[in-house]
């Protein structure tokens, strides 16, 4: 039994020891790259060089630090004890915070409005345009209508939104390995701020305010300046956060979904910045000029700011706002392919996530504008008007039962007029819209439907009915609904332009002196309780017979007849 003991306490000794020597094994190896003589790697905190033959301490520091007096430094890091001599093929760290810096620069790649920049060694304020070159100590200043967005050459973004002036304080690398050293003054406005990672190359991003220090190794933060605060909100990572005055243990880091206020008093702690808005309906297709957008109502929301850009990571804005209501309108974008992006603004100034959402906009050709029928029409075929539009090859009409045009009752296409005369329909509802449609580029193309206009086709009006007892009198009826009010006129020609009556009537009838022989045309129009103004009934044409008529007035019978002259 001691035996075996002895055996299992050996064997666990050993995989031990093994497993030892391969930690140290890895650990080496990760310490100590392999590399070409002469050539380098970054293997932060350093920079790893390949000694080739005759390299000393000395001359690798004033090669890679510009100082020789360097090489103590490398020596301790190294531990190499002198100046000396060093084997081929060696690996030597020099701490990054060595290497000197060179010069960097921005490059313009989006733009909108008229965002003008102003150099460091010129004072000759000019404008900006995609593709423009800003360097270190350049101003940007953005204005009323402007945005850009800057790349930096490790594929970091900085975007620069309308009202802003930022200073490049600095805009550097360091020499061999190209870490980046960027630092910028928001002046006034605001800044966002997409870092690439720079864990691996121990760059530094900082934002600087008059207030405030923002400080990041890699994310996605906006810092905001006023007179009065710095307002800092995170959306990925985290950011360091301290007091331009430097005092001791004030600053923070702030995680995502973060933001604080620094001003005069010290560092604000941190508090949740608003959630992403929600759109209230589906705007994804935009059928007007004017794209209309709302969100649900936000009781903590102060304000809100408002982004269209041409991508998803809203870095090519085309236009913003800022709203205090949940609605919100813009004008000027041609038909394509856009985003919308919305962030809640709170009551202390702070932007909270923001909601982005595709939308296509297809206003174009536009509709023309209905003119009739509307609301109601009383004939047994119905006339449909619109305007011209500006250009057209020609027009689709479409009359349905439903709003949704789903049970289309006439489909009709390749109207070249401004109207569609005479379609027969039935007793009931309906919805019409009409769009216009042109050729482009030999591709027939239609643009959205007009405004449904909804109208319902009800009974026409009947004709009046005539009583005539040859006497002194004539009366005339017709059909009517309650509420109506009516026309009744009556004429010596079929166009009505010699009239021998014409009056306004409460009720659907009418009683007159008998007229002189002779053709009469008569015709009626019903105005209903809702203020609409029907069409004439069909016109009637009525003969009044000569008859002789005794003192009274009353015509004279013989035999039981009407005595007529020429009878």
């Amino acid at each position: 039994m001691l035996s075996n003991n002895r055996f299992a306490w050996r064997s666990f000794t050993r995989h031990c020891l093994i497993a030892a020597l391969l930690t140290l094994s890895c650990s080496a190896m990760a310490a100590h790259p392999t590399g070409t003589p002469g050539s380098v790697v970054a293997t932060p905190p350093d920079m790893t060089y390949f000694a080739l033959q005759g390299d000393t301490l000395s001359g690798i520091s004033k090669r890679f630090t510009d100082k020789a007096m360097n090489w103590k430094v490398l020596s301790k890091r190294n531990k190499i004890a002198d100046d000396r001599a060093i084997p081929v093929g060696t690996a030597i760290l020099i701490p990054l915070e060595l290497l000197p810096e060179e010069e960097s620069q921005a490059r313009v790649v989006a733009l909108a409005g008229t965002p003008s920049y102003l150099p460091a060694n010129d004072g000759q304020e000019t404008a900006l345009a995609v593709g423009s070159i800003v360097k270190e100590g350049g101003k940007i200043i953005t204005g009323k209508n402007g945005f850009l967005t800057l790349a930096l050459p490790d594929e970091s973004r900085i975007s620069i939104p309308s009202n802003s002036q930022v200073k490049v304080s600095k805009l550097r690398q360091t020499r061999f390995t190209a870490s980046p050293r960027t630092e910028l003054a928001l002046l006034e406005g605001k800044v966002e701020s997409r870092v690439s990672s720079l864990s691996s190359n121990q760059g530094r991003f900082e934002v600087r305010t008059p207030l405030a220090i923002a400080g990041v190794r890699g994310t996605h933060f906006r810092v905001g300046v006023s007179d009065a605060s710095t307002g800092n909100e995170v959306l990925e990572g985290g950011v360091a956060v301290d007091s331009a005055a430097g005092k001791k243990n004030t600053g923070l880091v702030l995680p995502a979904g973060k933001g604080n206020i620094i001003d005069t008093h010290g560092v604000g702690k941190a508090i949740d910045l608003l959630p992403a808005p929600v759109l209230a309906a589906d705007y994804s297709l935009q059928i007007r000029p004017t794209v209309q957008f709302s969100v649900q109502p936000m009781a903590a929301a102060a304000a809100y700011r408002v982004q269209i850009s041409k991508d998803q990571q809203a870095l090519d804005v085309l236009t913003e706002n800022r709203f205090k209501e949940n609605r919100f309108k813009f004008d000027g974008l041609p038909d394509g392919q856009y985003f919308i992006r919305v962030t809640a603004i709170d009551r202390l100034g702070l932007e909270g996530l923001p909601m982005l959402q595709a939308f296509t906009l297809k206003a174009r050709p536009e509709p023309p504008f209905s003119i009739q029928p509307k609301n109601k029409v009383r004939t047994e075929a119905v006339d449909f008007v619109w305007t011209e539009a500006a250009q057209v090859d020609f027009y689709h009409l479409q009359i349905a039962r439903d709003s949704e045009f789903k049970d289309l009752v006439a489909d009709r296409n390749q109207i070249r007029e401004v109207q569609l005369p005479g379609i027969p329909l039935p007793l009931g509802q309906y919805f019409w819209r009409v769009a216009t449609v042109i050729q482009k580029n030999g591709v027939t193309d239609q643009g959205p439907y007009s405004d449904t206009q909804a109208f319902v086709v009800a009974q026409p009006q009947a004709q009046a009915s005539m009583g005539d007892s040859d006497g002194k009198q004539m009366s005339f009826s017709w059909s009517s609904e309650p509420g109506q009010r009516f026309l009744i006129q009556i004429a010596t020609d079929p166009a009505f332009h010699t009239l021998y009556l014409t009056k306004e009537l409460d009720q659907a009838e009418l009683k007159i002196a008998r007229p002189a022989a002779g053709q009469y045309y008569l015709r009626v129009r019903a105005t209903d309780p809702d203020g609409y103004v029907g069409a004439f009934s069909a016109t009637q044409k009525i003969t009044i017979l000569p008859q002789w008529t005794s003192g009274t007035g009353e015509p004279v019978v013989s035999g039981g007849q009407i005595v007529r002259p020429g009878f």
